[in-house]
């Protein structure tokens, strides 16, 4: 099975702290990995490492064999990213920053064709800001993929959604799942790892505290349901 993503000892540390802290993992192409941890334990920090936005301390990253602060144009072309940290200038329309966007890759897929598979047609004149919540984590996906990824990168994609709005994003990633699509995402819903990821990474204070298939943390842990496996694991959540 090819390789879409490695990390090998990854670590950054910022103002004297080991934000990731040696992290190692593999994942294939294809896969649903998904990064779970407690507020502050390190997983955007992880993603902007692994991507080259951040230079790590030590260690090292690669996407899909690439290393990308030193092929940065070509994993560009690649990847498509959806980071928290998104925001988007007052008052453009989504059918402009769609355009916008995919001016900046060479081969694009058609962003029309995605506004409709993610019906989000009828928005396209409309101001981003003017968007539900649950609208615009769903135009963030097609944002993702107008580079026709090989891998996206999806960061907490349905924080702060309501239960309606977060079961439509995650049919969303189901059908896009069965594309064979390589997905790495970050959450600290248990419900969404156990429905969309087929392998889990738990982190604590950037560190790994185990990794594996979910059957795999159910038998480790002796639970019967990820959330037990996870507080087994990693503890009650704090904020850090």
């Amino acid at each position: 099975m090819s390789v879409a993503i490695t990390a090998d000892q990854l670590t950054k540390e910022i103002r004297g702290r080991k934000i990731v802290n040696q992290l190692s993992f593999t994942i294939n192409k294809g896969e649903v990995f998904g990064l779970l941890g407690p507020n502050g334990a390190g997983k955007t920090t992880t993603i902007e490492t692994l991507l080259g936005i951040k230079r790590p301390d030590y260690g090292s990253a690669k996407i899909l064999g690439l290393d990308p602060r030193k092929r940065r144009r070509e994993v560009f072309e690649k990847v498509g990213v959806q980071l928290q940290s998104s925001s988007y200038q007052n008052n453009i329309h989504v059918n402009e920053l769609c355009r916008e966007l995919a001016s900046l890759y060479q081969k694009p897929r058609d962003y029309r064709e995605l506004l409709r598979l993610f019906k989000l047609e009828k928005f396209k004149k409309q101001p981003v800001e003017k968007l539900s919540g649950g609208e615009k984590q769903k135009l963030s996906i097609v944002l993702a993929l107008i580079p026709d990824p090989e891998i996206i990168f999806l960061d907490e994609l349905t924080t702060g959604l309501d239960t309606e709005a977060r079961r439509t994003v995650w049919q969303t990633l189901l059908k896009l799942k069965k594309t064979n699509l390589t997905i790495f995402l970050t959450t600290h819903y248990m419900e969404e790892a156990e429905i969309l990821c087929d392998r889990i990474c738990l982190i604590k204070n950037g560190s790994i505290v185990v990794e594996g298939s979910i059957p795999e943390l159910l038998a480790e842990s002796s639970q019967s349901n990820l959330e037990d496996a996870y507080l087994w694991f990693v503890g009650e959540d704090e904020d850090e």
